[in-house]
């Protein structure tokens, strides 16, 4: 089975990454529309359109998804989303006369400004060519779309941080359906399912190679840097192929939440904004929910997981944050 995101049925994806400076952006079309929800636990987050997904509004149906880096910049990318969707027809009716359609793109945004030159963010063009690049082939994964400046580890600051990426994951059971997209921004370390211990996350000063633990470290006394709300986030897409009422996308969308609380330690602090939509195409047969959640948190914690397992090293000048990989390789650092 495709092992991302798009193996579910009426779901596409694709990035943009910029290569000017590490940002971009990702999308998850359904371009059947999709019954959609979202959950937001963290104290920081940059959104659009998450109003509209409350199970008592009126909007059921979304047309895309659009992860983006650029901080609150970012959000414009979902009108290019939006463009390329009302070109093709595809929209929420809002008039009798053809081309009154409005599509509906609800979107998150994570923090890299501070990887190069801040003036340079995914805009509406940036939105469009993720549309345009996006299939139902498996997902590219790691320095590339909403990604490509993802960092983590940034307990006690960027000088001790890694190099993160975005993963996906998918389940079946059944001949049910159930994957994720998730870009991993986190101000905590990723933690290995195996293990119990970080994947990649805060390097130890001593020595770069070693990870610090760092909800561990700050338990035994050791001083957090402060860090500015919202430099953080890790955002991500739930889509499953059940059909699913607007109140169970919700639920879905918070079940996926117990995936970040296994794969991100510490997760959901007050400078993350992390966010999870959830989508439900509706064109497989019914499965029990609970059994759907299991799937979504699974999905989550494997997505991160893979993040950063596929997230390559970044280096800007003096400044170097490796990858997973480069912490077998000591001549990899600096």
């Amino acid at each position: 089975m495709n092992p991302s995101i798009t193996a579910v049925q009426g779901i596409a994806a694709g990035h943009y990454t910029d290569r000017r400076r590490p940002t971009g952006c990702s999308v998850v079309l359904a371009r059947g529309g999709a019954v959609g929800g979202v959950d937001v636990r963290g104290a920081a987050p940059g959104t659009r359109e998450t109003d509209l997904l409350a199970p008592g509004n009126l909007v059921e149906t979304v047309h895309a998804v659009l992860l983006a880096g650029g901080s609150a910049w970012g959000l414009d990318a979902a009108g290019g989303v939006m463009r390329w969707l009302e070109e093709r027809g595809i929209g929420l009716p809002v008039g009798s006369a053809p081309g009154q359609i409005v599509p509906i793109v609800p979107a998150a945004v994570l923090f890299d400004l501070h990887l190069g030159d801040a003036r340079i963010r995914p805009d509406a063009d940036a939105g469009y060519a993720a549309c345009e690049a996006a299939s139902a082939a498996a997902v590219e994964q790691g320095n590339v779309g909403a990604g490509a400046g993802a960092t983590l580890g940034k307990m006690f600051g960027m000088a001790h941080a890694m190099k993160s990426g975005i993963g996906s994951a998918a389940l079946e059971c059944d001949g049910i359906r159930v994957g994720a997209l998730v870009a991993v921004n986190a101000l905590g370390d990723v933690i290995d399912p195996a293990t119990a211990l970080p994947l990649a996350g805060a390097r130890r000063a001593d020595d770069p190679r070693r990870l610090r633990d760092s909800a561990a470290a700050v338990l035994t006394g050791e001083r957090a840097q402060s860090m500015l709300a919202g430099r953080n986030t890790t955002i991500g897409v739930i889509a499953t192929d059940a059909p699913l009422t607007k109140p169970q996308a919700q639920r879905l969308a918070g079940a996926g939440h117990d995936g970040l609380a296994r794969a991100i330690r510490p997760v959901h602090t007050m400078s993350d904004g992390d966010t999870l939509f959830a989508l439900s195409t509706g064109l497989a047969k019914p499965l029990d929910f609970n059994v759907l959640c299991v799937m979504a948190a699974a999905a989550v914690q494997r997505a991160c997981v893979n993040a950063v397992r596929a997230a390559s090293g970044l280096r800007l000048g003096e400044e170097w944050w490796p990858g997973m990989g480069d912490l077998d390789e000591p001549a990899a650092l600096p």
